[in-house]
């Protein structure tokens, strides 16, 4: 029982997460760009977080490698968010969900893990189920397809690089590494947004008042759940963090089916099916 709660806290997390494309492209329709979405929600999540951490920012300041952290960060939620509100929603979870394998390479090249037979297997597994879900009949090779394809890529190794940072940064105030990952989303999304419009890719924004309580409301679940994983993840294993972090596949799925915004084939399901299965075996993994 007494870990029902903390369990209760992470599958919150994870359905915030999962279903954060649909304000997203909500917002997209009301004249807000996800990138300027982007930044508009976390510069909103920061300002929350610097009231109830305010002297975090001195450790910020002690440790100035936080800005690569931060710029991990902002990569990361730069590529999800971007690629969630204009690609198939569940191949872009997924290719995302790569991150388990990234983290084997990102974790030998940044903290010095060689990795385990074990390790390389899950990667090749991972791999795998990537190609799977890249290869489409209109294409003779299993490369990515859109801009989506790439951005999901890029966001999930970014995710990689996030959480290796987060342990090689591991002595420096957990407030202080809060506020660089909310803030380096916030500042890297409003630099590419500002840059995609001098190239006229991204449009100004123009968010419509319908649209107002749609970024009020997701910046508020966007805290609520970075306090629900702070407190399920404090109280949990690793590993058991981990497994239950997937339901966020379970929630973009189920939501994409009912909006139709997603397509199921059976290509999809299998790679799908390999690249999970490779997440779960990395969750399972004992920890060093």
């Amino acid at each position: 029982m007494g870990a029902l709660l903390p369990a209760c806290a992470l599958v919150f997390n994870a359905f915030v997460w999962g279903v954060s494309w649909w304000p997203l492209r909500q917002l997209q329709g009301h004249g807000l760009h996800p990138l300027w979405a982007t930044a508009l929600v976390y510069v909103i999540v920061f300002s929350g977080l610097l009231l109830v951490y305010f002297k975090s920012w001195r450790g910020f300041v002690a440790h100035p490698q936080l800005w690569l952290l931060a710029l991990a960060a902002g990569l990361t939620n730069v590529g999800f968010n971007w690629a969630v509100t204009v690609g198939d929603v569940v191949r872009v979870v997924l290719l995302f969900y790569l991150m388990p394998a990234w983290s084997v390479l990102v974790a030998w090249v940044m903290l010095g893990e060689k990795p385990s037979a074990a390790s390389l297997l899950r990667l090749a597994l991972a791999m795998a189920g990537v190609l799977i879900v890249l290869k489409t009949p209109d294409s003779p090779w299993p490369v990515p397809q859109s801009g989506a394809d790439w951005l999901a890529l890029m966001g999930g190794f970014c995710f990689a690089v996030t959480n290796a940072f987060l342990r090689k940064f591991s002595h420096a105030p957990s407030g202080s590494r809060m506020l660089a990952m909310f803030g380096g989303a916030g500042v890297l999304a409003t630099v590419v947004a500002l840059v995609g419009m001098s190239q006229q890719v991204v449009p100004a924004p123009a968010l419509q008042a319908a649209g107002i309580p749609v970024l009020l409301g997701l910046s508020l679940a966007l805290m609520i759940s970075n306090a629900a994983l702070q407190y399920g993840a404090a109280r949990l294993a690793v590993s058991t963090t981990a497994l239950v972090m997937l339901t966020e596949i379970l929630f973009a799925s189920l939501s994409a089916a009912a909006f139709g915004a997603a397509e199921f084939t059976p290509r999809i399901l299998l790679g799908g099916s390999l690249i999970v299965a490779a997440a779960v075996l990395a969750a399972m993994a004992p920890a060093k």
